[in-house]
């Protein structure tokens, strides 16, 4: 009979068992940021009309994009303003369609709704890049708020039209790691703590292991050469803040930080970057140049600079890593 299965063949088993599968028709899109902060704004001035500079390459959507800044503008019709483009990297063979948003960040990390821009879909294989030329006047950004300490920030928000495909689907959803719960819990009920640290008035419970994997200063200080003085006594740290020594216990077990107010983060950010007074040698060491470009960035406030000068961190910093000290002071102290 038309369109009936073929009978099994005589002899043939049934099956013993049955087999189970999914797949999906996947349309829709990827969407990621990057955040561009120009530093020492007024020393790019000095980059003449129609002459760019490029951001370090991001990926977004499975391709390669970069910033375009011309300070004084892209062409002679805006050399008043300050252009920015969005821009492809290398050619691609098939369309590669984005939505774009650029927006002007305020001195708390929030779009000024005054200066975010966004365009429809934008078929870029075919452009290369799309932005504005006229972007913000230089004379509004220099009279504004949003220019402090001679820096300002731009996020770049990119949505990537992916093409309709089929995928298969896992039949057994696998669920997300919780590693990190299992840790916090680790360090709250304490089992198994094997060190103590006393922060002001307040005793820490903690576990070398996690300790060392997590940061090669308290590796050095644990297993190195003062492990003696480690293993049985309460190990004293006197220039930090118990609230943010739990911090930064917090986010070594855990990757986050403790729940606060959003108006608390930024100034516990900066504590703990303080508090973690080698970073930045640690960052040249182990070749982290995201790491050292944002130490780069945190230190070019005055008031964060002379914070971390006082510490013994910058003295260390001194003796040890004399070349990154010299990039420092090249980036801080206008030529």
């Amino acid at each position: 009979m038309p369109g009936s299965a073929p009978s099994p063949a005589a002899g043939d088993e049934p099956p013993s068992r049955s087999a189970a599968s999914a797949s999906a028709i996947v349309a829709g899109a990827v969407t990621g940021y990057h955040v561009l902060r120009i530093v020492g704004y007024s020393c790019t001035k000095e980059v003449p009309t129609g002459q760019r500079i490029d951001s370090r390459h991001f990926r977004v959507g499975g391709r390669t994009w970069f910033v375009v800044y011309h300070p004084n503008g892209s062409a002679a019709d805006n050399a008043d303003f300050i252009s920015l483009f969005l821009a492809l990297h290398g050619t691609a063979a098939e369309a590669v369609k984005a939505q774009v948003t650029i927006s002007l960040l305020d001195q708390d990390g929030n779009p000024v709704p005054s200066y975010s821009f966004t365009t429809e879909y934008v078929n870029f294989s075919e452009k290369g890049s799309w932005g504005y030329p006229k972007f913000i006047e230089r004379q509004a950004l220099e009279k504004s708020e949003h220019l402090r300490d001679d820096c300002f920030t731009v996020r770049f928000d990119v949505t990537v039209m992916k093409n309709v495909h089929t995928v298969e689907e896992p039949f057994v959803v696998v669920p997300p790691s919780d590693m990190h719960r299992h840790f916090g819990d680790l360090l709250s009920c304490k089992e198994g703590a094997d060190v103590k640290f006393r922060v002001g008035r307040k005793t820490f419970s903690a576990h070398r292991l996690v300790l060392s994997a997590r940061s090669p200063v308290f590796k050095a200080e644990l297993y190195g050469s003062m492990k003696e003085s480690t293993t049985s006594s309460v190990i004293r740290i006197d220039d930090m803040k118990a609230e943010v020594f739990d911090a930064l216990l917090t986010f070594i077990y855990t990757d986050t930080l403790p729940a606060m107010k959003e108006q608390d983060e930024s100034a516990m950010a900066q504590h703990l970057l303080v508090a973690a007074d080698s970073i930045l040698a640690l960052a040249e060491q182990h070749n982290c140049h995201g790491l050292k470009d944002a130490c780069f960035a945190f230190l070019s406030s005055s008031s964060a600079l002379d914070a971390v000068m006082e510490t013994d961190g910058f003295e260390y910093l001194t003796v040890s890593c004399p070349r990154v000290l010299k990039e420092l002071m090249s980036k801080l102290v206008p030529r």
